[in-house]
């Protein structure tokens, strides 16, 4: 029986269809890219109307350096967007592979996400600024800007020009934490932060926490260029007097934090030490386990290291409070989880850390001693504790550094000061100078 004429393929259908599909596929990939095109440069830059600033939020908003470091790191970004939407163009007009269009488009798509994360990551932080949060992060900004300008009136040279100095800003998590200028994010895609940024917990935002010294001290070990030197010493250190290896190895792992533990203690004296241990003071089960590759000392010997911290610096009365008090809460003769050499070591390594760290010429400066950098004196501590009675009394001691208003506050609650007025007259009087520039008189405590 024939075929009917209906049913009969002609030799041009094949064809036909398959001209359907490439047109189909190519008007696909075009929508895909035009949607692509039309969301690839909105992101580029980032400035005070946009992240809906009102006119009594400027004074808190961060730095004109900072917004031009943020929208310098966005332009890169919208640059190497462009190039990959050049490039797709011509893949588009050239290729008759519908997979090059694909993998061209991706490119594209992974130059937009980075711009997005990245514009993500200023706008949360700037954004903040414009919230009830400003001040206590613009005080959080200040004490910080204080510990570099004493880094700098103790080694005027040391740092190679103007530095942007950390930026604060609110995030959920346990303990303040830092990204330092120049490291590469993940979050980000590989791109490198621009300047510092310290995270505080939102329930620890009033400044004064001695773990915020901590987190600075971070940022001034790698802008002063002592993240490898540091290292290297304490391990070398460590074997030249015949510790031993896992011993060496632990306390090299751990050189990044103590640093920064020692340097918040030459910022802030004593009470930094005693804020410290306040901060690491939890269940037994937590101070007396060992972590096998965590970076931070087991708390039971790093409260240890803050002491001796405390003797070499001259203050050997606190030193010795501390270290009973500490012994008192945890005894390690009661049972523990760390390695007994680390225990059996720990005496003698302890005082050689401290003082290859803080008291040993390092070429990074200029065969200076960090403690030579930066000083903290018996002075400087009367002058903290007469500042604590006068926070105490809800009134502002006018001629204590921002660093020192740190330590000062934890005292006057120690002291007994009212919690609610005590942050009302810190934040306002540190937020108080950049954001009105001095025209007015220091804060009160019922302001």
């Amino acid at each position: 029986m024939p075929t009917p004429v209906a049913l009969r393929s002609s030799p041009s259908a094949p064809r036909a269809g398959a001209l359907r599909r490439r047109e189909d596929v190519r008007r696909f990939l075009t929508l895909k890219a035009r949607g692509l095109k039309s969301r690839a440069h909105r992101l580029a830059r980032l400035s005070p109307a946009e992240l809906g600033y009102s006119p009594q939020d400027l004074p808190y908003a961060p730095s004109a350096g900072h917004f031009r470091a943020a929208n310098e790191r966005l332009a890169a970004i919208d640059r190497a967007v462009r190039q990959r939407l050049a490039e797709l163009d011509r893949v588009m007009a050239q290729s008759a592979d519908p997979q090059d269009g694909i993998n061209a488009l991706a490119m594209v798509e992974r130059e937009v996400d980075r711009a997005r994360r990245t514009f993500g990551m200023f706008f949360e932080v700037f954004a903040q600024r414009g919230t009830a949060f400003a001040p206590a992060l613009l005080a959080h900004d200040a004490v910080a800007r204080d510990c570099y300008a004493a880094v700098r009136a103790g080694a005027p040279r040391l740092f190679r020009g103007p530095l942007l100095e950390p930026i604060t800003y609110l995030e959920h998590g346990y303990s303040p934490a830092t990204m330092r200028r120049g490291v590469t994010l993940a979050r980000l895609l590989g791109e490198k932060n621009p300047f510092p940024l310290i995270r505080i917990p939102w329930d620890r935002d009033r400044p004064w926490q001695a773990v915020f010294l901590h987190e600075v001290s971070h940022n001034l070990q790698a802008d002063m260029g002592l993240w490898v030197e540091n290292r290297n010493a304490v391990l070398q250190r460590l074997a030249t007097d015949g510790l031993a290896p896992l011993a060496v190895s632990i306390f090299g792992r751990w050189h990044k934090e103590i640093f920064a533990d020692l340097v918040a203690c030459l910022l802030g004296g004593p009470a930094v030490a005693w804020g410290m241990t306040v901060f690491l003071s939890h269940p037994r089960d937590k101070v007396m386990t060992y972590r096998p590759g965590g970076p931070h000392p087991t708390n039971f010997l790093r409260v240890f290291i803050l002491a001796e911290m405390l003797r070499r610096m001259g203050f050997v009365e606190d030193a010795q409070r501390l270290a009973g008090v500490w012994r008192s809460l945890y005894d390690a003769r009661r049972g523990h989880r760390l390695p007994r050499v680390l225990l059996h070591e720990a005496p003698r390594a302890i005082p050689a850390v401290v003082d290859e760290i803080c008291f040993q010429p390092r070429r990074n400066l200029a065969e200076t001693a960090l403690a030579s950098v930066i000083r903290f004196s018996r002075d400087d501590d009367a002058a903290i504790r007469r500042g604590a009675l006068r926070l105490a009394r809800g009134q502002w001691p006018a001629d204590l550094s921002p660093r020192f208003i740190v330590s000062a506050s934890g005292q006057a609650l120690e002291a007994g000061a009212d919690i609610p007025t005590l942050s009302r007259l810190v934040i306002a009087n540190l937020s108080r100078p950049a954001a009105a520039a001095g025209s007015a008189a220091p804060t009160s405590a019922a302001a």
